[in-house]
């Protein structure tokens, strides 16, 4: 009986590929908006995400999509900008042990049960993923619009999203006794391959 179960539970599931992240092959990055007197300077941080996974469920000939999950290691988060290595180490410490907490947070999770899909061209999809974001303790509702295209065996999805850290309990911080301070909104892009799995 436990046969059939598992059968008919996987049975709707059973006509959609599966798709995984290619992390080496993927870009994933956030970007902060500085306010303060150093702001003036440019100095708004790039923060590039490092580790992440996930993958997702797709058919591009019945333009049906199952679930995507993706994670993210927390501590993988790196500032991309090139500055002096004393500010790194400092905007990269704030980041691990006030802003994001990584000891006690040490994944960012987002689950999206549903996807709709709408054609455009042969090989390119619009996508609206309609999930949640788990973030420092705190899950709130974060719709994602994406542009996927289909190369073959591969599929590249790219889009961008924004939303304010105070949703997810996170401090606002500031740097350099308070010249630099971040603004609440941040704003991600990315552009994601993921591989058919056999």
């Amino acid at each position: 009986m436990t046969e059939i179960s598992t059968a008919e539970v996987d049975a709707p599931q059973a006509a959609l590929d599966r798709y995984a992240i290619d992390g080496r092959s993927s870009r994933f990055s956030v970007r902060a908006t500085a306010t303060g007197l150093l702001a003036a300077m440019g100095h708004n941080p790039n923060i590039n995400i490092r580790d992440f996974s996930g993958e997702m469920q797709f058919d591009p000939e019945k333009l049906q999509a199952g679930s995507f999950r993706l994670v993210i290691k927390t501590s993988s988060l790196g500032v991309q900008d090139d500055i002096s290595d004393k500010d790194l180490r400092e905007i990269e410490r704030l980041m691990n042990q006030e802003v994001l907490e990584t000891a006690k947070f040490p994944e960012i999770l987002y689950d999206a049960p549903s996807i709709s899909v709408t054609k455009m061209t042969d090989m390119l999809y619009a996508a609206t993923l309609n999930g949640k974001l788990t973030m420092h303790g705190v899950t709130r509702p974060q719709p994602v619009t994406a542009r996927v295209a289909m190369l073959g065996s591969m599929l590249r999805a790219s889009g961008e999203f924004t939303l304010d850290q105070t949703d997810y309990n996170i401090k606002l911080v500031s740097v350099a006794g308070g010249a630099l301070k971040l603004k609440d909104e941040l704003r991600f892009s990315f552009e994601v391959v993921a591989r058919k799995q056999e």
